[in-house]
């Protein structure tokens, strides 16, 4: 009989802990015959020690893939009886195995309910909408510097990238250099401060609960894509631009952008956001641009002047050069699909901009 699981599960032995950051636990694992590592979420599975016998979940390694490329722990076989005692009452990655108990904002066992019931406009919020993770720090950075450090920004993470927040190092490393106030994990994502039922309803939690003066949103690290203009979760951004508008909120769209990619449809204004914008967005957007050599503005004014973006859109181009000097006081390191800031400069300029231009909104 063939089998039809889709899940390729492994026996392993915890051989040594490597790093611990919040719920997420990196560890090397015995597994075939080999040491690998692996990552344990203690909300799955709770605390494993060296020796503990594990199950592994070693299908994403065996294909080969990028996004999701670990072994991921689904039992610690020492220790197979768990009971949460926190409250709440909405299951996230609903009827799989892996389903777990979240508290929402939302929900009536929720301090925040009464808020959120009477929750129904951003009231002109700034909502950067994030295509990439690698996007988040440079949006973060700029908001830092042009806000002075004054402004509230929260984190709404979405579900078309990794689920699991503490996946993201990103936010671990803002959150401990004061850029972001808060975080919201929004449909099947989870482990923010807050957790939302739905995007819509996340971004009203970032401003009525967290009390964001700006919002950004997005994936966590990883994406999906397929070779097909919409079989990508980059049309998320596009989705959340959306909510944002609905919501009375000011959506921002940063370009993805790029001279290094090798891919030519990434080269210049990636044909993701050139979709999203033209396909996805339903409302007018702002698109800042950063100022750039002549060649290079050049290119880029013809992809977006080839297209019904600019009359459908606002394009606004501004010298984004702040956003990197606030990534190098901060000491941030960057990097997107395995480029560094050196390598890729107008990708984080194009980010950096969105945030001055966020900052421009919040305080006009």
């Amino acid at each position: 009989m063939v089998s039809t699981a889709r899940l390729r599960l492994r026996p392993g032995k915890v051989v040594r802990v490597l790093d611990k950051r919040a719920d997420l636990v990196e560890v090397l694992v015995e597994v075939e015959g080999k040491e690998e590592k692996a990552i344990i979420l203690e909300s799955f599975t709770g605390e494993a020690a060296v020796g503990d016998p594990v199950l592994l979940n070693t299908t994403a390694v065996a294909k080969g893939l990028g996004s999701g490329g670990y072994h991921f722990v689904v039992a610690n076989l020492r220790q197979v009886i768990l009971d949460p005692p926190e409250p709440g009452h909405i299951m996230k990655l609903r009827y799989t195995p892996a389903q777990i108990k979240v508290l929402a904002v939302e929900e009536p066992d929720s301090p925040h309910h009464n808020v959120m019931r009477q929750a129904v406009s951003l009231e002109g919020t700034p909502v950067v909408a994030l295509e990439l993770h690698s996007q988040l720090a440079p949006v973060a950075a700029a908001i830092w510097r042009a806000g002075k450090g004054r402004l509230r920004l929260v984190y709404v993470m979405t579900d078309g990238g990794a689920l699991p927040l503490s996946l993201s190092r990103t936010v671990v490393e803002l959150r401990e250099k004061g850029l972001l106030a808060a975080t919201v994990t929004v449909g099947h994502a989870f482990g923010g401060d807050l957790e939302a039922v739905t995007l819509h309803s996340g971004l009203l939690a970032a401003k009525h609960v967290a009390r964001a003066d700006i919002i950004v949103a997005g994936i966590g690290p990883g994406i999906v894509g397929t070779g097909t203009p919409l079989g990508t979760t980059a049309v998320g951004q596009g989705e959340i631009a959306n909510a944002a508008w609905a919501l009375e909120g000011k959506p921002i769209v940063p370009l993805r952008l790029s001279f290094a990619d090798p891919r030519p449809r990434h080269r210049g204004v990636s044909h993701h956001t050139l979709t999203v914008l033209q396909r996805v967005t339903l409302a007018p957007c702002w698109v800042p641009l950063p100022w750039l050599p002549p060649p290079k503005e050049a290119l880029v004014w013809q992809q977006l002047s080839e297209t019904e973006i600019p009359a459908k859109h606002r394009v606004v181009s501004l010298d984004a050069t702040p956003a990197l000097a606030a990534l190098e006081a901060l000491e941030i390191q960057v990097s997107t699909m395995g480029r560094g800031l050196e390598e890729d400069r107008e990708f984080f300029l194009a980010a950096g901009a969105a945030g001055l231009w966020a900052v421009h909104l919040s305080l006009s």
